[in-house]
């Protein structure tokens, strides 16, 4: 089986990310929404639900009215697949690259391929200025912009917010995170301040050591998890602390297969 966790420039019209996410019908695993990052996580199994969702995007979503907290280069935003169970890095690369050359014959949406090639952050860095799309028009689409279609292991996508609403402080945190399996970002959510982490080897630095980390030099108000987490993950962390990390077993990856009916292959 293959993920896909789509991030999508909308997060505080409801009804039209609820429109989007439906129409990967039971295929749709979760569905996390954020107002101030104005953007939503859209997780779904498999390449026909993740077209599915695409198509809604970008013909309904336009990047010129979009503002929020989170970086982008478009209305879908980023695409991973990402293996899970039998599958393996190749099968998640085809579909990647399937994927890329879809939405520019499609939609003229000019894509930016990530994973083994280069990582999501060097797309956002360098899209349209040292970066040429892999597929589609050399522009961005005027009412979609770019997207990053990539392949990768799974992650973990986190929130830790801060009980001082102090910026730099939270910069700081973000910037002695990062590591090879961490990466991190001090940003401002509305009167808040948060550390936005990627923790792309969950199982070598997971959300009770960053949390840990955080709390030893800033008090935390509180935590979030964006999206699922797989089980394997929640087994290294105490069940006594779940509730605390935003932590829990039916928002596994896992788990929201089997609630889907979905087979664990």
């Amino acid at each position: 089986m293959l993920e896909c966790v789509i991030n999508v420039s909308e997060g505080r019209h409801l009804d039209t990310v609820d429109r989007i996410a439906r129409s990967a019908g039971r295929e749709l695993l979760d569905v996390h929404t954020d107002p101030d990052h104005n953007r939503s996580v859209i997780t779904v199994a498999g390449e026909a639900a993740a077209r599915a969702v695409a198509t809604g995007t970008v013909l309904v979503l336009d990047l010129r009215h979009h503002a929020g907290a989170h970086p982008r280069i478009g209305v879908l935003d980023v695409v991973p697949f990402i293996p899970l169970f039998e599958a393996t890095m190749a099968d998640a690369v085809e579909a990647r690259n399937r994927m890329a050359e879809w939405l520019a014959d499609t939609f003229e949406l000019p894509c930016f391929l990530y994973g083994p090639e280069r990582s999501l952050p060097d797309v956002r860095r360098g899209a349209f200025t040292t970066l040429a799309p892999d597929t589609g028009p050399a522009e961005p689409h005027p009412t979609a912009g770019a997207c990053a279609v990539g392949a990768r292991p799974p992650l973990v996508a986190y929130n830790v917010w801060l009980t001082d609403p102090d910026l730099e402080l939270a910069r700081s945190l973000a910037r002695s995170l990062r590591s090879r399996s961490v990466r991190a970002l001090g940003l401002a959510v509305g009167a808040e301040v948060q550390v936005s982490m990627n923790l792309v080897d969950p199982l070598i630095t997971g959300p009770l050591d960053v949390v840990d980390t955080i709390a030893a030099h800033a008090s935390v108000a509180r935590c979030e998890l964006v999206g699922l987490v797989p089980e394997a993950v929640l087994d290294t962390v105490p069940q006594a602390r779940w509730t605390e990390l935003d932590l829990s077993a039916d928002r596994t990856i896992e788990a929201r297969v089997r609630a889907a009916g979905l087979p664990l292959v």
